[in-house]
């Protein structure tokens, strides 16, 4: 039987990472307490590391508001190509209906 592949969430592993280093039980152990294998913890651990100074990084601040102002943008940029795309129908329509006039009168 094959082993149903698990999937943590980014606070369970930052809590099980805080555990690592705090040095308070061995890595192995950590390990058999999870279930996860000690290579896994081991790469959660220095990707933790390598990524702490992102929470001192005040520009980390910027491009959250970056993304904010973009996801806003957007979504006025989707409403105005819904309300083109309705004129564009409208006239297409409209369009139509003149080009039938237009031959029955001829």
């Amino acid at each position: 039987m094959s082993r149903q592949r698990r999937t943590w969430t980014p606070q369970e592993k930052a809590n099980i990472v805080l555990e690592i280093l705090r040095e308070e039980s061995p890595l192995a152990e950590i390990s058999k307490k999870y279930d996860i294998a000690q290579p896994v913890l081991s790469r959660w651990k220095t990707e933790f590391i390598s990524n702490m100074p992102a929470v001192f990084d005040k520009k980390g601040e910027d491009v959250q508001k970056v993304k904010e102002e973009y996801e806003e943008e957007k979504e006025i940029l989707i409403k105005k190509i819904g309300e083109l795309s309705m004129d564009v129908d409208y006239l297409k329509k409209k369009q139509e209906q003149v080009l039938q006039l237009r031959k029955k009168r001829h």
